[in-house]
């Protein structure tokens, strides 16, 4: 057989080999999510839940920025409410957490459409000062209502508790965030299957386009808003219930640049893009902390040396794969499936 010839089989049988490597690696990976937390220490399981609280917060960014064309930098603020409605329900209220973790996103969900009402007559660099403008509003707010937020003393919660089981290792935290975080990923990859989804992308593509196509801008603005909200608010509702403990200091504005960094440099209009993302932003930080412990021995100084370059260090890869790599680590990862996918046919 010709090379040709064994091209054009290949591509013919394509789609449904696609299909069903697909699910085997689905399933393996699945499998692989399951087994992890007998086999990991507590460091691992502690960065496993990290992985898992930003993949959800990412996921709602990239749903926004990504897939609607909506610049924010809010994404900080819209986890802070989840979180304090998750911490203000748990003390005041004892309500099992997953009625808190709902109340908290459709808590952020509400703020979010607020946040979103002046996207029809503003959008790029001044919508995102505008989401930006909220997330400090918020973040005022987290600060000052002693009342409801404890000031910036913050307010401490129990641990997330449901049918007289209480989660409060890692351990335990482990099967509630990771879980989450692959039935939202899913759902938001469902979301894309929809009108509503294929309306998203026709904004971000061409939103004057999408108007006369008789989308009203608006309505799916708000609801990409909503939508992105939510998630942000269960994120954020999982961080209390992880860290049991809530003050305006654990939702800082660097926080909103990380998940945009992460959306960018992931892949943006990409759900496996704000996976891969969401991970490689989150064990940069520890990358660099392992770093300077093995320094510090050799440069005594070291920690001094590598605290503000966590800072500089995002700048760098933002820039960096908006130069060399504007589709971000999704793309990296479909090239090198497609090499070694296609390398027996390479001339």
């Amino acid at each position: 057989m010709r090379i040709g010839d064994a091209k054009q089989t290949y591509e013919a049988d394509e789609a449904i080999w696609t299909t069903s490597t697909q699910k085997f690696w689905f399933g393996l990976f699945l499998l692989f999510l399951l087994v992890f937390p007998f086999m990991a220490d507590s460091y691992l399981l502690y960065l496993g839940c990290l992985v898992g609280i930003a993949v959800i917060s990412t996921t709602g960014l990239n749903i926004l920025t990504g897939f609607t064309g909506l610049i924010s930098l809010g994404q900080a603020g819209f986890m802070g409410v989840g979180a304090y409605t998750v911490a203000w329900l748990s003390v005041n209220t004892g309500l099992p957490f997953p009625v808190t973790l709902l109340l908290a996103g459709f808590m952020a969900a509400a703020v979010g459409i607020l946040v979103g009402l002046p996207s029809l007559r503003v959008k790029g660099l001044y919508l995102a000062i505008a989401t930006l403008a909220a997330g400090v509003f918020l973040h005022f707010i987290f600060a000052e209502w002693e009342s409801v937020t404890g000031g910036m003393g913050g307010l401490s919660l129990e641990p997330a508790h449901l049918f007289g089981w209480s989660f409060q290792s890692d351990f335990m935290m482990y099967f509630v965030i990771v879980p989450l975080a692959v039935l939202m990923v899913l759902a938001a990859a469902n979301v894309f299957r929809t009108r509503i989804g294929r309306a998203f992308i026709a904004i971000r593509d061409r939103d004057i386009s999408a108007e006369i196509l008789g989308i009203d801008l608006l309505r799916y603005k708000l609801m990409s808003f909503a939508l992105s909200s939510f998630y942000a608010g269960i994120a954020g509702g999982l961080f209390a219930y992880f860290y049991r403990v809530v003050t305006p200091e654990s939702f800082p504005l660097s926080m909103s640049i990380f998940y945009l960094a992460a959306v960018i440099v992931g892949g943006m209009g990409n759900l496996l893009g704000g996976i891969l993302g969401a991970a490689f932003m989150t064990l940069v930080p520890e990358a660099l902390k392992l770093l300077t412990s093995a320094l510090t021995p050799f440069y005594p100084n070291a920690p001094v040396f590598m605290s503000p370059m966590l800072e500089i260090i995002f700048g760098a890869l933002i820039v960096g794969f908006l130069i060399f790599e504007p589709h971000g680590l999704a793309e990296i990862w479909h090239r090198i499936r497609r090499f070694f996918h296609l390398w027996p046919f390479r001339n």
